[in-house]
């Protein structure tokens, strides 16, 4: 090992040693996921920020390019209406968005904004998020290749992520804390190839379309947050369904990957090889802070993925996992669907998406992710009982409704995590 190696090691030791002496200090150690959640005492505030991260895959994608902006352009889309009161009742301090198609004047992103999280529903209480972000997709932007080996090269498997249109699927970010727009990176053009030991199915790709056939099916984004003097780093994405393909199982590898990306962009000794759209190359150092957010597509024990896809970001070293957010409702509909759901090995307390009784059933797809510099203080997944009024925002599947549920058929996941106010340690700039 060298001595930048050894470097490195020595202070990421002393980070992780120190989130867990804070962690240990304020709520008596991590606690075990069959212990019974205690009332975390409170923070100093003088010293520490109780933020509250969430990701949410809120089915906001529309089957024709501008039909969102159509959509949001008044506050009368009961959809849209019921995904902005699960959010004001939540009241994420940073929130993810998946599947919000991107336009790229951002005027979704605005409506979404004005026409609905501004406005009280139901009597929840308004939310305003003075910080947006979002930026390009993969999905629907046309490769000129016949990714599917259907003999036609076009449409929307064929685009450089599934997708009818550019931007269908796309993603959003709103904070309440200011995002440092300047040291933003985006992955968007990453290619496949170029990740040392990829599973690309070379069999099934042409040398042509690997030259061009890019990692991530939307984006991969690194937001960074910033709370006083510290950042946190929001690292967004949606990989791929590892389904809906064949023996190959590009989808599965490609998923895989994608979840592997981040991985590797969280180790400094791995992450060298990878590169943003602006040509910068590696990843986060070894005492920055970060929350990795997302519809991963991947339950650690069921589903299709390939095994221990999601395991790359629940088991790093530099990831906090021990209090993994949950819900009495997601448990609950689990054993009134039945069918193969009570066939899984997952706890259903920690499902995040309804996918009924058929094949894969409720999964755990989505997630909050922090590092082990931010302790954290308490998690959820907002997935009410059915004899809870808020239940109807949430529902069971209905094929009446466009989307099939009143909202989504994920479920919108938090975390709260104490971010320091000062900088425990320098944290470099540029």
């Amino acid at each position: 090992m060298s001595d930048q190696g050894r470097g490195r090691r020595r202070v990421a030791t002393t980070v992780a040693a120190g989130a867990m002496t804070i962690g240990a200090a304020l709520f008596g150690g991590p606690p075990s996921e069959a212990a019974a959640p205690a009332a975390p005492a409170a923070p100093d505030q003088r010293l520490f920020a109780d933020l509250r991260f969430s990701t949410f895959n809120a089915s906001l994608n529309r089957g024709t390019a501008g039909q969102l902006v159509t959509d949001l352009s008044t506050p009368a889309n009961a959809q849209a209406g019921n995904v902005a009161e699960i959010i004001q009742r939540v009241r994420p301090d940073v929130l993810l968005v998946n599947e919000f198609d991107y336009d790229a004047d951002g005027t979704a992103l605005r409506l979404f904004q004005d026409n609905y999280l501004s406005v009280s529903r139901n009597g929840s209480v308004p939310i305003s998020y003075p910080y947006r972000y979002s930026a390009p997709s993969n999905t629907g932007i046309p490769s000129g290749f016949d990714f599917n080996n259907d003999g036609v090269v076009g449409g929307p498997d064929d685009a450089y992520g599934f997708g009818f249109f550019p931007g269908q699927f796309g993603m959003a970010v709103y904070s309440k804390y200011p995002i440092d727009t300047s040291r933003i990176r985006t992955f968007q053009n990453f290619l496949w190839k170029d990740m040392p030991g990829a599973l690309l199915p070379t069999d099934w790709y042409s040398p042509e379309e690997q030259a061009v056939f890019r990692l991530s099916s939307k984006s991969h984004w690194d937001v960074p947050i910033k709370v006083g003097r510290h950042t946190v780093h929001f690292l967004v994405s949606h990989p791929t369904p590892p389904v809906f393909d064949g023996p190959e199982d590009r989808n599965g590898r490609r998923n895989f990957d994608e979840i592997r990306l981040w991985a590797d962009y969280i180790s400094p000794l791995k992450s060298g090889y990878i590169y943003d759209d602006a040509g910068r190359r590696g990843g986060l150092r070894p005492w920055e802070s970060f929350v990795i957010a997302g519809d991963q597509n991947s339950d650690p024990l069921d589903g299709d993925s390939i095994p221990g896809a999601a395991q790359q970001l629940l088991d790093h070293w530099r990831v906090a996992s021990y209090r993994t957010p949950a819900s009495e409702g997601g448990a609950t509909e689990s054993a009134l669907q039945g069918g193969i759901n009570l066939e899984h090995e997952s706890d259903p307390r920690f499902d995040t998406a309804d996918f009924a009784d058929t094949a894969p059933g409720n999964l755990r797809a989505d997630y909050a992710l922090p590092s082990i510099t931010l302790p954290i203080r308490r998690s959820g997944v907002f997935w009410p009982t059915r004899d809870d009024p808020l239940f109807r925002l949430t529902g069971v599947f209905d094929p009446a409704l466009p989307g099939g549920f009143p909202s989504s058929d994920h479920r919108l996941v938090w975390i709260n995590v104490l971010v320091p106010r000062f900088l425990p340690w320098r944290e470099p700039m540029g």
